[in-house]
């Protein structure tokens, strides 16, 4: 019987459909600036942000890492809050590419306290720190589950960094999964920050591909960084038509994710071995934690039975819902959970 994979949203293989549009995707050198597809992809979702342009690049890492470069000098500092991907998930890449540190804020699922963010800010008028050139912001945040950073904490963390001047980012690698559960529109979450990156490869179920957007003028910056990061991409046009393919087809589905999590979720969380905050699966993400049982022997159990899922801490396993993941499947994850449970008792 076929694997149940729930490691993750990016483990999702092309459609027959998305196949076919990059089949026929008329293509040019994206480096010189002439690829057809990817010049249309980019203008399409930079509108859909309220953004003036867009920047194609292989990867959400690399997404975020060239906006951290232009928007600062080393020697400075970024906050963030402690579970952010660009802290945990990048590999050193702002003190490597960047030559700026991170400091990171303890949060609650994410979720910065504005407060805090005023408490901690420093400026280059002592010369014992680093000052602070950028405030970044995950939504939905990953490691907190999959949560959703509420707008009005956006607002208000926006009010600190226009009262003292400073830039904020959005990692929005699964902002799409926000908008289809708060029906709130793209561009009103990203009107609040200078840059937005945006990835097509996870919930959307593209292969491969993210975006930086921003001003006309943030962008040109950022396409050097972006080519000397290694990012320059040539007939980039064929991705570019999964990543659109993906854009129009693909974002009112994630509905059906949240769906499948949530009630994975509730059908656990019966089960008196685990618990899960419910209250925190509010997209596809679901946390499912253990008082007495090691995560990554549980694991190992899961994947004999056809399960495969990733712990993210001794205690602590992730599941992540996908387009690949139907009604079937969530029932056959949930009883696989049971089963193994039950022979461990």
């Amino acid at each position: 019987m076929e694997q149940i994979d729930l490691r993750s949203d990016t483990v999702t293989q092309p459609t027959k459909a998305m196949l076919e549009a990059m089949i026929k995707a008329p293509v040019g050198d994206d480096v010189l600036g002439d690829d057809p597809s990817v010049i249309r992809l980019q203008k399409k979702v930079a509108e859909r942000f309220g953004k003036e342009a867009g920047l194609f690049v292989p990867s959400g890492t690399m997404s975020n890492q060239v906006a951290i470069k232009t928007h600062t000098q080393p020697g400075q500092e970024v906050l963030c809050d402690i579970g952010a991907h660009i802290y945990n998930f990048e590999g050193g890449a702002p003190a490597v590419l960047s030559g700026v540190q991170i400091r990171p804020l303890f949060s609650t699922n994410g979720i910065l306290d504005p407060e805090k963010i005023k408490e901690n800010l420093r400026f280059d008028d002592n010369v014992h720190h680093a000052p602070t050139a950028l405030i970044e912001v995950e939504n939905t945040h990953n490691r907190g589950g999959g949560t959703i950073i509420p707008l009005e904490n956006i607002q208000k963390i926006r009010t600190i960094a226009d009262q003292y001047r400073l830039s904020m980012h959005l990692d929005g690698a699964r902002i799409w999964n926000a908008h289809v559960a708060t029906e709130i529109p793209l561009n009103e979450y990203a009107r609040y920050f200078e840059s937005v990156s945006v990835c097509f490869s996870k919930g959307l179920g593209a292969p491969v591909g993210s975006m930086l957007l921003g001003s006309i003028s943030f962008i040109e910056k950022a396409k050097r960084w972006r080519k000397v990061f290694g990012g320059g991409m040539r007939q980039a046009g064929y991705l570019a038509a999964a990543a659109e393919y993906a854009f129009e087809h693909h974002i009112e589905r994630l509905k059906e994710d949240h769906e499948h999590a949530k009630y994975f979720a509730s059908e656990l969380n019966k089960l008196s071995e685990l618990s899960i905050h419910m209250e925190s699966v509010q997209t596809n993400i679901v946390m499912i934690d253990m008082d007495h049982l090691s995560a990554s022997d549980l694991q190992k159990r899961l994947l004999a039975e056809g399960l495969v899922i990733n712990p993210v801490s001794p205690t602590r396993l992730r599941a992540v819902f996908h387009l690949h993941i139907n009604d079937e499947k969530t029932e056959r994850a949930i009883s696989i959970f049971q089963k193994v449970l039950s022979s461990i008792n």
